[in-house]
């Protein structure tokens, strides 16, 4: 998996902004939307200037205005995430509400569209003079595509592919890997879901009481 300084700033249905870090470039892709009804209302790729800015705010950090992406390459991002969608919740055992469960059930389609992109060139790393690493730019979208695809069989092949989760909260559909060490993470973030189960374990030990 990708090991760049990572998490992104959501924004929940009430306006509350969280800070959310699923533990992996392709869970954070996941966040842009989805398939069915519900992923097309959070469908945040709707043109190819879309997928640079976020690119720009996930952990690969590139920078839009040296990213060449086209609308083949926007429908290839839609499609690889829609299959990431149920792939992942293949591992899960849950996924979002749907009106047709068959809008999160994983097949031989998905694995295929996740290997076909994967095939493709990758990113290429650079060591900056400083000893850190970035990403070659120029580069086109497909380039961070692969990327992400190769980053997901990475994390369904290494040692936190048992890991996989979604939040614990009944109405969050969020999905992480879970890198603690005891492997007890429950929510997508403490500042959202986890706080909202301690106030609610909080009032009801004040009502038991």
């Amino acid at each position: 998996m990708t090991d760049d300084t990572s998490g992104l700033t959501l924004v929940s249905w009430n306006g509350t902004r969280y800070r959310f870090d699923p533990g992996a470039l392709c869970l954070e892709f996941l966040t842009t939307g989805g398939p069915g009804p519900v992923g097309r209302r959070y469908e945040a790729l709707h043109r190819p200037d879309d997928l640079a800015d976020w690119l720009a705010l996930s952990r690969l950090h590139l920078d839009p205005d040296r990213l060449e992406i086209d609308p083949e390459e926007l429908s290839t991002a839609r499609r690889l995430r829609d299959a990431l969608w149920r792939l992942v919740c293949a591992r899960t055992g849950g996924g979002p509400p749907s009106d047709d469960p068959a809008d999160f059930v994983a097949t031989p389609a998905d694995l295929a569209t996740l290997n076909q992109v994967a095939a493709g060139a990758p990113l290429a790393p650079e060591l900056t003079a400083g000893g850190s690493r970035q990403w070659s730019l120029p580069a086109r979208g497909g380039q961070a595509l692969a990327t992400i695809a190769r980053d997901a069989i990475d994390l369904f092949t290494g040692p936190h592919a048992g890991r996989i989760r979604e939040c614990g909260a009944h109405n969050c559909h969020l999905v992480f890997v879970d890198t603690s060490r005891p492997g007890q993470r429950r929510w997508c973030s403490m500042e959202r879901c986890g706080n909202r189960h301690k106030v609610r374990s909080l009032r009801a030990r004040r009502a038991a009481d």
